[in-house]
């Protein structure tokens, strides 16, 4: 069983950047492949990035490609998600999730086991 803590959300304008953390427990921290959602007020929860348990794969959503960046820590049990840029369409709760695979980086939100409670980024334009 993993358990997940997200940190890091908060109030920005437009332009800035936010770091959001993602703390983990659990022994097998290393061999979880790790990914960011985000849910906005009315929409459905989107696929924002996923790291593979080794860090050495990454896969992002269109809409962040080039202005965020996901990496973990296994040392450390913990994955960041680096916001920069960010816009007004970016406000949403930011829930971290994991799924106990060595292989793909699904990017449906049944495809993980464990959810964070999530942290809420607000983007001020």
């Amino acid at each position: 069983q993993v358990q997940l803590v997200e940190s890091g959300g908060g109030l920005v304008q437009a332009g800035g950047s936010l770091r959001l953390s993602c703390a983990a427990s659990g022994r097998t921290f290393s061999r979880y492949a790790m990914v960011w959602f985000r849910q906005a007020p009315g929409k459905e929860r989107e696929f924002v990035a996923a790291i593979s348990w080794s860090g050495g794969s990454t896969t992002y959503a269109d809409s962040v490609k080039g202005r965020f960046a996901i990496s973990r820590d296994n040392a450390k049990k913990s994955v960041y998600l680096q916001m920069n840029s960010l816009r007004s369409e970016d406000t949403a709760v930011y829930y971290c999730a994991a799924d106990y695979r060595t292989y793909g980086l699904p990017t449906t939100p049944g495809e993980y086991d464990y959810w964070g409670q999530g942290t809420q980024v607000t983007v001020s334009s």
